[in-house]
Formats: C-alpha cells, structure tokens, sequence
C-alpha cells in the first residue's frame, strides 16, 4: 500500500480545484495547509477508513 494519496479537492476560499498528497499511514489528522491557487490557509482533516482509503475535508482557516 502507498503511504501517501492523491486527493482532490474545491478550496473553501476560492472554490479552485486543487490536490492534496495526504498520509494515509495514520489513521486521524488536522494539520493546516495553503490553498496552491489563493495562497489562503484551510484547515484539512484526514480520517483513514479501514479499508485504507482517506476521508478528506477542508474548511476555511481563520474565516
């Protein structure tokens, strides 16, 4: 199993498309990133199901 996914993703700020490479080796996180299109921080949360694959969400940092 690769250790890390491509995810894709509307940016909360500006509604861009982007992709996100999360790790899928462990099983919850929250960690802040930059939108690659508006530079605006989101908040993205990860939940790894049992069948490995990501749950992803982001929501707009400090708006």
């Amino acid at each position: 199993m690769n250790p890390l996914e491509v995810v894709e993703l509307l940016c909360p700020w500006c509604s861009e498309p982007i992709s996100l490479t999360v790790d899928v080796t462990e099983p919850e996180q929250e960690y802040s990133e930059d939108c690659t299109v508006c530079c605006s921080p989101m908040t993205v949360r990860v939940v790894v199901g049992t069948q490995g694959a990501p749950e992803v969400s982001v929501e707009r940092e400090g708006g």
